[in-house]
């Protein structure tokens, strides 16, 4: 590098240093952590069928169906205000899978006939209205149409959005990605489903729903941490020996 140009660039960031106005500043579209509250928080459920699970091929399939039907479970186990829609479902699109179904026998689905983003359905708007709460989790097939315009829809109307990512599905990774980075830039929180499960739940030690209840949801739709937990009971149980070594690290 000649000594010219090294000159440029330390004078360059010598005056960055002493002009405040040249300092990178937090943009104003920057969103503070919000929590989800159980007592302010409803969960949309927003085209999972089965017709449209065929597009989903972002996503190992059979991890990609747990996902879906493990969004759908949060409500139940959080005992979460509940709204259901299907895009015209008598085409291609097909129903809802029979599991979510039989989750809320109680929860009457809006069948839009023709509107893609659901946000455009009188009786869509009308459902979310009436569950009085401000904070929605929502997931959807696919996620650069029926999560992302929703997503962005519910933004404008003041709501809290957040995306469970791991339920919302589209045909390509460069796809979802970019409709990820729609969805942030509009101030969506890009949520996983743990991080939903975590937030709910604030404290192991919260009665409601109680660790008795969320230990099987733990084990059934996140195998990862339900194999860690029956590896430490199994340990405790059993009173299984520890390898040679091993008890440095205990």
């Amino acid at each position: 590098m000649r000594p010219s140009s090294l000159i440029t660039i330390l004078s360059l960031a010598f005056s960055g240093a002493c002009n405040p106005s040249l300092q990178p500043r937090v943009s104003s579209d920057w969103n503070p952590f919000e929590r989800i509250s159980q007592n302010d928080s409803a969960l949309l459920i927003v085209d999972h069928q089965v017709g449209l699970f065929q597009l989903t091929r972002d996503w190992d399939q059979t991890l990609f169906y747990q996902n879906m039907i493990a969004h759908a479970a949060l409500g139940t186990l959080f005992n979460l205000p509940v709204v259901i829609t299907t895009s015209a479902q008598t085409g291609p699109n097909g129903p809802l899978p029979k599991e979510i179904l039989d989750m809320y026998p109680d929860v009457t689905p809006v069948l839009r006939n023709g509107e893609v983003d659901a946000w455009d359905s009188p009786e869509f708007r009308a459902a979310v209205r009436a569950t009085g709460k401000k904070q929605l989790i929502i997931a959807g097939i696919v996620t650069d149409v029926c999560t992302t315009f929703l997503a962005l829809s519910l933004r404008s109307e003041g709501y809290s959005v957040y995306a469970n990512i791991e339920a919302s599905g589209t045909t390509t990774p460069l796809i979802r990605d970019t409709a990820n980075l729609r969805m942030q830039a509009a101030g969506v929180h890009l949520v996983s489903l743990f991080a939903v499960l975590g937030d709910l739940m604030r404290d192991w030690r919260n009665p409601s729903p109680g660790i008795e209840a969320v230990v099987p949801f733990i084990n059934r739709y996140l195998p990862a941490y339900g194999l860690l937990a029956r590896g430490h009971a199994s340990a405790i149980l059993q009173n299984g020996t520890v390898l040679p070594g091993i008890e440095q690290f205990i």
